[in-house]
């Protein structure tokens, strides 16, 4: 297969579907609010909208995030807005019981903004709201003793269908791509904020772009350097159709992380190396391998076969739908010499016989009072991995009674690496990886 043509694979691949189970879920959410505000009885779709990126198509489909926003009678608004203090709180408590009397065993929590409902492997986000002349939405927040604020998911959702014709497809296509790199490489970066940098892109050039599956390693590029561009201490921007403020919730981070996505592929180029290996190391095993595949570190097919490839991989076991971010470190340390931080060496190589004691070293604040699961993975690289049989990178837990630790010792030469993930609720939320260089010679 072509370039091209792995693309489009890959394209396809990803492409967000609704599934039974969600499609079932919003179905018994309308019924409820629409029996309880309307007293409708039955209605399954009436007063329900689907927003955030599945509203927006551009959802992949490994997303656990299903938000949605229901329109009440304009007199909800008028009892809690004539509340002394915090109707808004009084209006998320209301609907959350509501929904509670239908999801008695189902974690449901009023919090700020929205009513959150925790099922096994997505997450309902439910906006309360009231529809305005001009299709806007005015919606609860409970924050600073409460307020009522505006957004306008219709806006949004209209600009994603038109740039998506006037690009071929390409612009949601895209902005999938830019989610499973998100994903893959475990950085922050909303729904929201995505489309609207694809779309700034392509409207930089007013949609006259070659947008056939053979430019869309150009395309890709193009979407990365505007990316790493941007400027990292840049507060907000304004999304496409609603121009609503989006704001940079994570300092930039995506900037470097654009610029070396970028770097990896241009390299790739100048030295002529394999292009599927690489976007595949930044999209995700998703991305199709080439037919000339080669083994690792162009180790031979004959050796190659005499190994056992144990590696596994975490999109293989769970959806990953990165949502928070983890950095962990790696303290190494051996009898008589220094002990020192992998993260701040500066060195090419560490040498055998050390110490490696992996560990979480920072995760998201809003992540601190919940419950997940910490798996790892520890992959041996290299022709000695091969030779030994021991290229390990099975998904495992931490060390017996302290899973936020992983130990191990640097035994054999390679370009090796460990990986962390958090798992809530069926999904892996936040991921982090630390290459760990070996050569005897150091």
């Amino acid at each position: 297969m072509s370039l091209e043509d792995d693309f489009e694979t890959f394209c396809n691949s990803i492409d967000f579907e609704l599934s039974d189970d969600m499609d079932k879920t919003i179905r018994e959410i309308t019924k409820k609010l629409n029996s309880k505000y309307y007293q409708l009885v039955g209605e399954e779709e009436e007063h329900m909208y689907v927003v955030g990126s599945m509203g927006r198509n551009t959802a992949v489909k490994s997303s656990s995030d299903l938000d949605l926003l229901f329109d009440l009678p304009s007199s909800v608004f008028s009892k809690y807005d004539k509340y002394e203090s915090n109707g808004q709180s009084e209006l998320l408590q209301n609907v959350k019981e509501a929904l509670k009397e239908h999801y008695p065993k189902t974690k449901i929590r009023a919090d700020g903004q929205v009513v959150v409902i925790e099922f096994t492997k997505y997450t309902v986000e439910l906006v309360p709201g009231f529809r305005q002349s001009d299709d806007r939405f005015k919606y609860p927040d409970t924050h600073g003793g409460g307020s009522w604020k505006y957004t306008d998911p219709l806006s949004e959702q209209y600009e994603c269908v038109s740039s998506s014709n006037k690009s071929n497809g390409a612009y949601i296509d895209f902005c999938h791509i830019i989610r499973k790199w998100k994903n893959n490489q475990g950085f922050k970066l909303g729904g929201l904020l995505i489309d609207t940098f694809v779309f700034n892109n392509f409207d930089s050039y007013d949609f006259e772009q070659d947008y056939s599956y053979d430019n869309y390693l150009e395309l890709f590029k193009d979407v990365l350097q505007y990316i790493s561009d941007l400027d990292d201490n840049q507060s907000y921007w304004y999304a496409l159709g609603s121009n609503q403020r989006v704001y940079n919730k994570n300092n930039g981070k995506f900037s470097t992380k654009a610029s070396k996505a970028l770097s990896k592929i241009q390299n790739a180029e100048d030295n002529n190396d394999n292009m599927n290996d690489v976007l595949r190391e930044i999209l995700g095993n998703e991305f199709p391998e080439s037919k000339n595949q080669k083994t690792d570190n162009n180790v031979s097919m004959a050796l190659s076969e005499v190994f056992n490839n144990t590696e596994e991989f975490i999109e293989n076991k769970f959806p990953v739908d990165i949502r928070y971010s983890l950095t962990i470190d790696c303290k190494v340390s051996q009898s008589g010499f220094r002990t020192f931080m992998l993260r701040e060496f500066h060195n090419n190589y560490i040498g055998i016989k050390k110490k490696l004691e992996f560990y979480i070293s920072e995760v998201d604040d809003s992540l601190k009072n919940s419950k997940y699961d910490i798996l790892w993975k520890v992959r041996n690289v290299g022709k000695e991995a091969v030779r030994r049989n021991c290229i390990r990178g099975q998904i495992i837990r931490g060390d017996h009674g302290k899973p936020d630790r992983r130990t191990e010792h640097s035994n054999f030469n390679g370009k090796h690496y460990v990986e962390c993930f958090l798992v809530k609720n069926g999904v892996c939320i936040a991921r982090d990886r630390i290459d760990v260089p070996i050569n005897n010679n150091f």
